[in-house]
């Protein structure tokens, strides 16, 4: 039975990846309506604002409602938000869609990992959960293409249009919901104190726990900006249209996936700080190539490297919290979800810097959070 309570499982983790779409998207719309960097820029920010605000309720909502009951409701407003653009792109409409999108995935974020333990019992919890995020992985770098796709072909009822790729992950995020909703999953019952903003903060009084807090938004802070910026630098140094420039992001998450799974393998055979270390490297030296590089493969390594280097960080930042308090895990898990709120603060910097300096004023924004990364390698035990 726990096998076939996986397929809608995975079809949520699927599902949970369709919020990579921003990085791509916001630069379509950036092109459509003629936006500057940083009003296009609030996009994504405004997708991982909401993460702040959720993360910390979406747990107390489990206890209420349960857990498949809560990624259920996520994907009803993911669903929403996928099927508004279809009816018109304008700023508003758009503002509302990617407001959606981000609180939809801040339901999910928090809620799909306890459903994963549920269904499994704690039987090969650690795997599953790795082969979640490749799967997710999946629909995080076929954005792009079907972006891409949608605006080169003629596609009935569309025409050449991109947001084509709004409603093939409408469909899926349909089939996704089915799928769980009618898939029956025991729930043991609570009665736990549901972590609260304020005991939240109160954490952030312990060091390791603000020095995570940090990182993990340092690392998605930098996540973010790569996937909505590699394009415009292939845009401004090579000048690619955008159709051919998109590659850039499909290319970032081919190697964030290459990370996560081999990652999975030498975390396990390799000191935790060692490959940190070779981690934060990487990203420096793509820091680097981005800055400077006006060479195609430049540049595609410079992207290829930062993909590969910040694809474990989240979880070695995660696993330090996690692992120093083993007494309020509930409440540092909310904490660090929240921290995923560095993908709103570094989009919006990366744009005024871009709009005074060009891209590389972006990059000198995500060198910042890469800096910060090297001063947290003396806390990885």
């Amino acid at each position: 039975m726990k096998k076939f309570a996986l397929i809608p499982v995975m079809f949520c983790f699927f599902a949970m990846g369709f919020v990579d779409l921003v990085g791509i998207a916001s630069n379509y719309v950036k092109e459509d309506l003629q936006l500057t960097d940083s009003v296009a820029n609030i996009f994504p920010s405004l997708v991982f604002f909401w993460f702040l605000i959720f993360s910390v309720p979406t747990g107390m909502l489990m206890n209420k409602i349960g857990r498949k009951n809560t990624v259920l409701l996520s994907l009803v407003v993911t669903i929403v938000s996928l099927l508004l653009p279809l009816f018109g792109e304008n700023f508003p409409v758009m503002l509302i869609a990617f407001s959606l999108l981000g609180i939809g995935n801040a339901l999910m974020q928090t809620s799909l990992n306890p459903l994963v333990s549920t269904v499994m019992g704690g039987g090969n919890l650690a795997s599953t959960l790795t082969f979640g995020q490749f799967i997710k992985a999946i629909a995080s770098f076929l954005a792009p293409y079907l972006a891409m796709w949608g605006a080169t072909q003629v596609i009935p009822s569309f025409g050449y249009d991109w947001r084509v790729l709004f409603a093939v992950y409408f469909v899926v995020g349909i089939i996704a919901a089915a799928l769980l909703a009618v898939t029956p999953i025991e729930e043991e019952h609570t009665d736990g104190k549901a972590s609260t903003f304020a005991d939240c903060i109160k954490l952030l009084g312990t060091p390791i726990v603000l020095l995570s807090f940090f990182g993990i938004m340092c690392h998605v802070g930098i996540d973010v900006g790569t996937n909505t910026t590699a394009p415009k630098i292939l845009m401004e140094r090579l000048g690619l249209t955008l159709n051919d420039a998109a590659f850039a992001t499909s290319l970032y998450f081919i190697f964030r996936t290459i990370g996560c799974l081999t990652g999975s393998f030498f975390l396990r055979v390799l000191p935790n700080r060692l490959f940190f270390v070779i981690s934060v490297i990487m990203m420096a030296l793509s820091m680097c190539g981005l800055f400077v590089g006006t060479e195609r493969w430049m540049l595609y390594t410079a992207i290829a490297l930062v993909g590969y280097g910040n694809s474990n960080i989240f979880s070695i930042c995660f696993a330090q919290a996690l692992t120093s308090m083993p007494e309020k895990q509930n409440e540092v898990s909310g904490l660090m979800i929240m921290g995923l709120f560095g993908g709103t603060i570094f989009p919006l910097l990366m744009g005024f810097a871009s709009d005074a300096i060009g891209q590389a004023g972006a990059v000198v924004v995500m060198a910042i959070g890469v800096i910060y990364l090297f001063t947290y390698i003396k806390n990885v035990k």
